[in-house]
């Protein structure tokens, strides 16, 4: 699992110093989970979404923002509690979940938001 900076963040999630609305860099959809190392509940998670990565390879990208060392990504996005989780689609708006979420609550997000295929506008 890669560990963004700030640099990092902007090549392969979003842009925000370029780009006001929500604009998806990377190829596949991810979790940014946002963590700092004195969190005991992000480290309840750590092992799932470690388990996550393993199942879903290839299919989406799992990172991880140190709030500590980010502290300034962390403000982009209003981060005040943690674990907070950003679930980025390919297609569409990103989605943040707040607190440590139990495995099979994130393999419904992952389901449901970001495996989701995008279906044609039917008129």
């Amino acid at each position: 699992m890669e560990h963004l900076t700030k640099q990092t963040f902007l090549d392969k999630v979003f842009n925000y110093e370029q780009n006001k609305d929500w604009k998806f860099e990377g190829e596949l959809p991810c979790i940014i989970d946002f963590y700092a190392d004195w969190c005991q509940p992000c480290k309840m998670v750590a092992p799932i979404l470690e388990e996550l990565s393993e199942e879903y390879k290839g299919k989406i990208n799992i990172y991880k923002v140190n709030t500590e060392q980010e502290q300034e990504l962390s403000a982009a996005f209003g981060i005040r509690s943690i674990p907070s989780m950003l679930f980025c689609p390919a297609n569409g708006q990103p989605q943040m979940a707040q607190g440590a979420l139990p495995k099979d609550s994130l393999v419904k997000v992952i389901e449901d938001v970001l495996m989701k295929k995008k279906v044609a506008d039917v008129k």
